[in-house]
Formats: structure tokens, C-alpha cells, sequence
């Protein structure tokens, strides 16, 4: 090749080198999933306990999943536009660091209006966290496995529906309503670790663009 001739473009890694990076990354987004997952959907089964604490009626009580539903819609625009430059493993982290101290947080939370504010905090970051999530997954997939690695980043929801709720949920009957929520921050301060060690540092516009 000749001094003035480009570089090649470089190549894609083994598959064996490709698995290395690729399955560390894909359990740590799928920790934060069912995190995510969990937190979500605990505080259905907990109303009456939530209800009672606090001296509200049921339905008052189910105002905290409105609150968190409204941090989903608000945040996922808002967090993606103004963190669409950080690099991904970062904004990852802060997300399921965000996460983290809203759930310890509401567990701390000594009245109902409080407890309103701090889920609508904890749902900010549910939105961007699973678009970011896919987009790296499927980046760090060959193109045949990307749908596949997409499925196993939101493998996580699916198993906190399954695992994750009802184990929270007992907590929460047996131990107070707010040991729900410290679970689920310890969840999601896991997965905070488990993306700083699992998750390459991809650029944001690697990260963007899994296609």
C-alpha cells in the first residue's frame, strides 16, 4: 500500500473476542432492565400497605404510579436530547444511577406528597435507559444476532414481571412497603457496577447507530 493510499477500514473482531465484550454487556443491561422492571410494577401489589402508612385512600396511593408514568413520558425525551453526546457506558450509568437514588429515596419518603415527587424522579430515566440499552446491544451484535441481543437486553423486563415483583412485593407485605424500594435500589446500584465493568465506552454516535 502506498503512503498516500487510505487507511482500510478496520475489521470487525472475532467472534470469540466479539462474545468476550458482547455477553458481560448484554447481562449488565439486562440487570438494569429488570431493575427497571421491578421498580415499575412492585408498587401495584403494594397500594394498601402504601395507603395505610401514609393516611391516604387506596386510590390516593395510586397517584404514585401516575407520578412515575409521568416521569417515564417527561424524561425519555428530555434526558435524550440533552445527554445525545455523552458517551454511552456514561449515560448509562447515570441513568441506573438516577434510578438507584430515586428508589432509596422514596423509600425514605415521609409523606405522600414527597413519595409523589420522588417516583416522578425515579421514572425519569426509564425511557432513555432501555433505548440507550437496545441501541448498544444491537451495536456490539454481529447484523445477524442484533434482533436476538435486542430480545435479551428486554429479556430483564420480562423476568422482573416474573421474578423480581413478587419477590419485592413479599418484602413489602412481610417488611414494610419501603423495603420494596431499597430492593430495587440495590438492583439498580448492581447494574450501575455491572455496566461499568461489562459495557464497552462506545462513543455516542456508535452507540447510535446499531443499523
Amino acid at each position: 500500500m502506498r503512503p498516500s493510499d487510505p487507511a482500510p477500514a478496520s475489521q470487525p473482531s472475532s467472534p470469540p473476542a466479539r462474545d468476550r465484550t458482547f455477553w458481560p454487556a448484554v447481562v449488565a443491561l439486562g440487570v438494569g432492565g429488570f431493575a427497571i422492571g421491578t421498580g415499575e410494577f412492585v408498587i401495584m401489589g403494594l397500594l394498601p400497605e402504601v395507603a395505610r402508612d401514609l393516611g391516604v385512600s387506596i386510590p390516593q396511593a395510586g397517584h404514585v404510579i401516575s407520578a412515575y408514568a409521568l416521569g417515564v413520558v417527561i424524561g425519555a425525551p428530555v434526558l435524550a436530547v440533552l445527554a445525545a453526546g455523552w458517551p454511552r457506558r456514561r449515560l448509562l450509568m447515570a441513568l441506573m444511577a438516577l434510578f438507584a437514588l430515586g428508589n432509596f429515596a422514596s423509600a425514605l419518603a415521609p409523606g405522600y406528597l414527597s413519595l409523589n415527587a420522588l417516583r416522578f424522579i425515579a421514572g425519569l430515566p426509564h425511557g432513555t435507559y432501555f433505548g440507550v440499552a437496545v441501541l448498544v446491544a444491537a451495536s456490539l451484535a454481529p447484523p445477524d444476532r442484533r434482533a436476538g441481543a435486542v430480545g435479551l437486553v428486554m429479556l430483564g423486563l420480562t423476568s422482573a414481571t416474573l421474578v423480581g415483583v413478587p419477590i419485592a412485593a413479599w418484602m413489602g407485605q412481610h417488611w414494610g412497603w419501603r423495603s420494596a424500594f431499597v430492593l430495587v435500589g440495590a438492583i439498580a446500584a448492581l447494574a450501575c457496577v455491572l455496566v461499568r465493568r461489562g459495557v464497552p465506552d462506545l462513543p455516542a454516535a456508535q452507540g447510535a447507530s446499531p443499523l
